[in-house]
């Protein structure tokens, strides 16, 4: 399955960005006001914030090898990271 470039952004920054800062506000606000289930939800969304992440740099690892296919040529995967 391919990506669009606008998907694969939208779920970098989902991944990378969102969800951290939802885990953190989840686990911060949740303190001080005695939420319940602090810790289950708060690993829940660092889990699931990790899972995308994952994918999305198997997805950019396989992008990144079939560009060198393609080009015969070098691709720098630090321009990628």
């Amino acid at each position: 399955m391919k990506l669009s470039n606008k998907t694969y952004d939208f779920l970098k920054w989902f991944a990378l960005i969102a969800l951290p800062a939802t885990q953190v506000f989840w686990l911060t606000i949740g303190k001080v006001w005695g939420f319940p289930y602090l810790t289950e939800v708060g690993a829940t969304i660092g889990a699931l914030g990790l899972f995308i992440a994952a994918l999305l740099g198997i997805s950019i690892k396989g992008y990144t090898e079939g560009a060198v296919a393609e080009e015969d040529g070098g691709v720098d995967e630090s321009d990628y990271i």
